[in-house]
């Protein structure tokens, strides 16, 4: 049954000290109007003040009323009214009640310009924010009339007026950061950084690595805030508290509460009210620097905490060094280590720390110790405590510059990117470049949580696998030296990265998780949208193969990881070639790098194991390797093809047939083998033998070669009918099930191909009924329960196959044909407009139309392409490169001979 998606809006938030512009990416539209009031008690408390920004000090900022009590109860209850020349569309108001105690506004009503009304309750006493959220409504004025409170002087602190979501022109409106936060990694929440930045600024609420780990939004306590929000390394956690946190103890002694209600969260921004300091915390980020902006609600003794030592996430901090240089900067480094992934076994972070106003005390921890007036610090468990007296109304602005080669570059970083303290200017800049992202695939059309599913989708596309050079173009080479298991006994170099004329580095270098079977999601869609992001991203990985002889599976820190299974980059790379879209580095070179990657000695297993498939074609005991292994084979075999190396193609394409000896005709599906060709199961729901999957999910992996699983299958008809049946098992659960278990799970990356293999079989109308029951139901939630199967994101793998099922857009080979293709399913939008990089494509922009779209819709009619029938199921990328239309014509029942021939 199809799983009933719980729908959350995401919250206003309390404005305070000054007027901010966005809530989650909409406007606060308070500030626009213009003000009435039933009474004002003098010129101090202006009715207008309640759109001043000035929010939560007493007896500044306020509006009150006249007020009048008698000694038998009654109190005089105002009213405020907000106007604008024209209708805004609206769905959420927040109330902030005067923080003074004694006068309180405990109720009232909300009345619209529509004739509506809403009523509300229970106003906090304290100045605190009351959200109030009702279904959008176009309104030229609204009023607030009380019906219930206390005291004399009745009034508000402030009142904020936010527009909809569907009244937004800007694409970071629609991104909602807290889909899935309930099962998220650590790395999964990153609201200060840019597209692949090297910042990643956020606070965590829980300090663990998976399911739920990092920002968990079920948590009411926030830990600190994290600089490094990447796959293996984390690090510099700063926390503002009161001078009563003694820091030795942890987290636990400075952690603070905190509320959604009050709380903004946005691609590039975040700020949240920790209500154990009574402190604001805003922070945004350049690529390689996070900014901050503390403001203070009271008169207090501050410190601003900067812990260089412990647990954090996915690693550990120790051996930090840090150096006083004035009272408004100290700089310094810790190692990152203990990483549970593997790596390198010591990645030094170096940092440059600065606030805008002197600090009274630079104090420090060192485990048991405390340290007074430090001029530097050593060791582990360590930390410095920046001290402040504030007042009321204060802020203090404070950035963190990173870089992973020397504190010279650190500082580098800093001075280039943000040398300046406008927190305001890097956060709209930051909103703009966000803007420009995403808004290379526009879409109209379609429900407003499928529009928001959609933008949140494309965020963690371009959100994880970060840079790891500095603006110089330096980075950090940890590809050599003595391998232990998964982790590395590094050897550090500082490197240079290859650059232009200009003096622009030709590329970066990138921290990534892992591109394992990114065939089916990333390497399809950023090469849509980002192309130079494929090319980057490609040239990094052959670079890192210069470097130390590996084509990485997950590079960390500049070394290798050797996370999941094969030589996955290979895929990655070989489509970037077969789009024509790797212009960084040298072809022939980077085919010499996947040939050696894919032979004994390289990335794609031990020389034991390698030699073994070789030889016999099979990976002993193994039949996911098998079929990875094979389909890799085949792209490597294809780029030899179009580079004119014969030899290689003929190689490298008999070995792609390996996964066929995996074939077991009793069960007419892949299973492992054990050295002597014996199957070592025949369970096919047994995860034994296969990576994180089963012989039901993994079988259709073989996406090289569907007609030739389709052959040994005994025809078309039986593939399509064995994998309906999987894909009915496993539509009551959703397609989600955890590792190994279930028919079919989009919840990991075996499974992910499995809905497009009909196409291939000639049977496309049921790849088009799947392919929407798949998005709908396993990544159609926008709740911070649902969104990816609640399981494996892994750094917008899931959102790319999202993303692309909601465009209706597919590559079953990953792009790695000779002339690779788009395989086309039934978008959810009306229109989609993909804007087409120059430097890349000839074309302007790709448009696709689809029409009578609806949810049940979901059977493709006809298609043209610019303006010609086109009967087959998928056109060249050749043409998309072009820029061109492509039509849809959508219905409810399946056109059998559409995409057929």
């Amino acid at each position: 049954m199809l799983r009933k998606f719980l729908q959350r809006a995401i919250c206003p938030a309390v404005l305070f000290l000054i007027s901010f512009t966005a809530v989650a990416g909409t406007d606060n539209i308070a500030p626009l109007a213009s003000i009435s009031a039933s009474s004002v008690l003098n010129a101090s408390f202006s009715a207008n003040h309640v759109k001043d920004g000035l929010t939560g000090i007493e007896n500044k900022g306020e509006w009150a009323c006249e007020g009048v009590t008698t000694d038998w109860g009654y109190v005089r209850f105002p009213w405020i009214r907000l106007d604008w020349d024209k209708n805004y569309t609206i769905d959420r108001i927040v109330l902030y009640d005067r923080p003074s105690l004694s006068e309180h506004i405990a109720s009232g009503r909300l009345e619209f310009s529509d004739g509506t009304v809403v009523w509300v309750n229970q106003i906090p006493n304290n100045g605190t924010a009351r959200l109030v959220q009702f279904s959008p409504r176009a309104v030229s004025w609204v009023k607030f009339v009380v019906t219930d409170g206390k005291g004399k002087d009745l009034g508000f602190s402030e009142i904020e007026v936010f527009t909809a979501r569907t009244a937004q022109s800007d694409y970071v409106s629609w991104v909602d950061p807290y889909i899935e936060t309930n099962r998220g990694r650590y790395f999964y929440f990153i609201t200060g950084s840019r597209p692949f930045g090297m910042v990643g600024a956020a606070p965590h609420t829980r300090n663990k690595n998976q399911n739920g780990g990092g920002y968990n939004y079920n948590e009411n306590e926030i830990l600190g805030f994290g600089q490094i929000h990447t796959w293996m390394i984390s690090g510099i956690e700063v926390m503002p508290a009161s001078e009563a946190v003694d820091p030795r103890g942890g987290e636990q002694t400075w952690k603070s509460e905190f509320s959604h209600d009050d709380e903004i969260v946005q691609p590039g921004y975040q700020r949240v009210y920790l209500r154990t300091p009574k402190t604001w915390v805003e922070l945004t980020s350049t690529e390689r620097v996070s900014f901050y902006r503390f403001k203070y609600t009271q008169d207090m003794q501050a410190q601003v905490l900067v812990n260089l030592g412990g647990y954090m996430g996915n690693s550990t901090m120790a051996d930090a060094e840090l150096k006083k240089i004035n009272n408004r900067e100290f700089r310094g480094s810790f190692s990152s280590v203990k990483r549970y992934w593997g790596g390198p076994k010591d990645v030094k972070v170096f940092f440059v720390v600065q606030f805008n106003r002197d600090v009274d005390a630079l104090d420090g921890w060192k485990g048991k110790d405390l340290l007074k007036n430090i001029a530097a610090l050593q060791g582990d468990e360590a930390g410095v405590s920046a001290k402040y007296n504030v007042k009321a109304g204060d802020e203090i602005k404070m950035k963190v510059a990173l870089s992973y080669t020397n504190i010279a570059n650190a500082r580098k970083n800093m001075d280039t990117e943000c040398p300046g303290w406008d927190f305001d200017a890097v956060r709209q800049d930051s909103r703009k470049v966000w803007n420009e992202w995403l808004g290379k695939i526009e879409v109209e059309g379609g429900a407003q949580d499928q529009k928001i599913k959609f933008y949140t989708d494309l965020w963690h596309v371009l959100l994880g696998r970060q840079k790891l050079d500095d603006v110089s173009g330096d980075y950090p080479d940890r590809t050599t030296g003595k391998r232990e298991g998964n982790f590395t006994d590094a050897i550090f170099k500082v490197k240079t990265l290859p650059k232009t004329k200009e003096g622009k580095v030709k590329y970066h270098m990138y921290n990534s998780d892992a591109f394992w079977l990114s065939q089916w999601n990333l390497n399809i869609l950023w090469g849509l949208g980002w192309p130079e992001v494929q090319d980057e991203l490609s040239a990094s990985m052959i670079q890192y193969a210069d470097n130390g002889g590996l084509l990485p599976r997950g590079p960390s820190g500049g070394g290798y990881s050797y996370i999941m299974t094969s030589n996955p980059t290979a895929n990655l790379v070989a489509g970037t070639y077969q789009k024509g879209l790797l212009t960084k580095v040298d072809a022939r070179h980077a085919f010499d790098v996947l040939k050696r990657n894919q032979m004994p000695g390289g990335m794609l297993g031990s020389n034991t194991d390698v030699e073994f498939y070789i030889k016999n074609g099979w990976w002993k005991n193994n039949a996911g390797i098998t079929i990875e292994a094979a389909f890799q084979d085949w792209a490597v075999a294809q780029m030899a093809k179009k580079l004119g190396r014969k030899t290689d193609y003929n190689y490298f394409l008999k070995r792609s047939e390996s996964w066929k000896n995996c074939f077991n005709p009793a069960q007419n599906l892949l299973f492992p083998k054990d050295s002597l060709g014996h199957f070592t199961s025949n369970d096919p729901l047994s995860g034994a033998g296969f990576i994180e999957a089963n012989a039901w999910q993994a079988t259709w992996g073989v996406s090289h070669d569907i007609p030739g699983l389709a052959k040994l299958m005994g025809g078309n008809d039986s593939l399509c009918n064995k994998l309906n049946y999987a894909f009915e098992k496993a539509a009551p659960q959703d397609f989600v099930f955890a590792y190994n278990d279930g028919y079919v799970s989009y919840a990991n990356q075996p499974g992910l191909s499995n809905a497009h293999v009909f196409n291939y079989a000639g049977k496309p109308w049921l790849t088009q009924y799947w392919v929407r029951r798949v998005r709908e139901q396993a990544y159609g939630g926008t709740s911070p329960d649902l969104g990816y199967g609640g399981h494996d994101e892994d750094q917008g793998q899931m959102g790319a196959l999202s993303a692309l099922m909601a465009i209706g857009l597919f590559n079953l080979q990953g792009n790695a044909a000779v002339a690779p293709v788009y395989e086309i399913t039934s978008p959810i939008f009306d229109r989609i407009r993909i804007s087409l990089d120059p430097r890349y494509y000839t074309g302007k922009e790709f448009d696709i139309i689809t029409y009578n779209n609806s949810r049940e819709n979901r059977y493709i009619q006809k298609a043209t392409l610019n303006g010609k029938a086109l009967n087959r199921f998928w056109f060249s990328h050749a043409d998309f490169a072009k820029g061109g239309k492509l039509e849809i014509w959508l219905g409810q029942e399946p056109n059998k001979e559409w995409g057929t021939k």
